[in-house]
């Protein structure tokens, strides 16, 4: 069953997100120290509006210094997986960036065997994790699935419109479809830089919605989206992704 969130980036979007009732909150976890201050409050939330979250760890320290993530951000993340049994947390995204068109020689095996301890620190943790999609195409992917058969995937459609010709969700979805396990929703003109990633509204930019949520339901998708837009602009992306999706009261 498709189910249909939003995102929060801190506490306060947290709350507002709650207020909006929708089932889940995919949640920034950022700190390790800071998300177990905020522990109690969480778990308030979570029990007075009857929703669950989903996680979204932070950036890489450094993406092409594996000694620099192995030293600084495995322990962080694995510290996030931890705090994320109490928040009941089962599912998480997290961004590790392997573009082999970029990379250089050498790097992606490396930082392969770094998320495989990752993602078998958070299998044992009742933890999924969903790399998701940045610069990256389908082919940069699959050895990635390949090599670490419980690693699943996060396709973020928005990030799919930028630094391409069309829209890559289209072969995320034709060549990695047993993978995908978690959607990022959001919408914006394309481009080719981090300043044309604007995370606007469903319909105020040029992503072909309708198009790739058919093909994607039509595959089978039956799991959870998020919107990945501010919380004033979720009731509107709600009611296009429904009507996109085919949902109905």
């Amino acid at each position: 069953m498709i189910t249909i969130g939003g995102r929060a980036h801190a506490m306060p979007e947290v709350h507002e997100v709650a207020r909006l009732g929708y089932p889940f909150i995919e949640m920034s976890l950022e700190d390790p120290g800071v998300v177990s201050s905020q522990l109690t409050e969480l778990l308030e939330i979570r029990r007075t509006w009857g929703l669950t979250y989903l996680g979204h760890y932070p950036n890489e320290d450094n993406p092409f210094d594996v000694a620099v993530l192995r030293e600084r951000f495995l322990p962080r993340i694995k510290a996030l997986i931890d705090i994320s049994e109490p928040l009941g947390i089962d599912k998480a995204t997290m961004h590790f960036w392997i573009d082999r068109r970029w990379a250089p020689a050498g790097l992606v095996p490396k930082k392969l065997e770094l998320l495989d301890e990752i993602v078998t620190y958070a299998s044992r943790a009742g933890v999924v994790i969903c790399i998701e999609n940045l610069s990256e195409r389908h082919d940069s992917f699959q050895p990635a699935f390949e090599a670490i058969p419980d690693l699943r995937m996060t396709l973020d459609i928005g990030h799919a419109q930028l630094l391409a010709r069309e829209n890559t969700s289209y072969r995320f979805i034709e060549h990695c479809m047993d993978k995908i396990e978690h959607v990022h929703v959001h919408d914006n003109r394309g481009g080719t830089s981090v300043k044309d990633d604007l995370h606007l509204a469903l319909g105020e930019g040029s992503v072909k919605y309708e198009s790739i949520l058919s093909s994607l339901v039509g595959k089978g998708y039956d799991s959870s989206i998020t919107m990945e837009v501010k919380p004033v602009d979720m009731p509107r992306t709600m009611a296009t992704l429904r009507q996109c999706i085919g949902l109905t009261d």
